[in-house]
């Protein structure tokens, strides 16, 4: 199993950033490597169990499922179902919290999935840099940071 684990600070209140990002659907909305996003069968973007399916700029083509959000823990739980990477039980969980010293918040992104072991560190540093530290760079451009 190989993990991946990003946090960054963002300078906006939680609340304001989870509305952001809460949409499953929203990707294209505020992270840089996504061209295109649909929900399929036209599920609600909130509901769990749907499954995006989007494109990257690049052309590349992922599916995903939401396996849990939650308003509450500003939180949601995913997993890949589709993807170029050679990834395989790919479970990931994006997680804001309050900063309440000046209003910002404390984002963090971490994953958990099986590849082939030569693949490992060129796949934690693709997700964890340009995954997630590129969503969350897009977001402290946004709101601050």
């Amino acid at each position: 199993m190989t993990e991946v684990y990003a946090s960054s600070v963002i300078g906006a209140p939680a609340d304001q950033v989870w509305a952001a990002i809460r949409d499953f659907n929203g990707l294209p909305s505020w992270h840089p490597a996504i061209a295109e996003s649909r929900i399929e069968g036209g599920a609600p973007a909130d509901q769990v169990g749907c499954v995006r399916a989007f494109r990257l700029k690049d052309g590349g083509f992922i599916r995903e499922k939401l396996l849990a959000l939650s308003d509450y823990d500003f939180a949601c739980t995913y997993s890949i179902l589709e993807s170029p990477m050679g990834v395989e039980n790919y479970i990931a969980t994006l997680k804001l919290s309050p900063i309440t010293d000046g209003g910002r918040t404390f984002a963090e992104w971490s994953a958990e999935f099986d590849c082939a072991p030569e693949r490992a560190g060129e796949l934690t540093d693709l997700i964890g840099n340009d995954v997630f530290q590129g969503g969350f760079d897009a977001l402290k451009g946004r709101f601050g940071g």
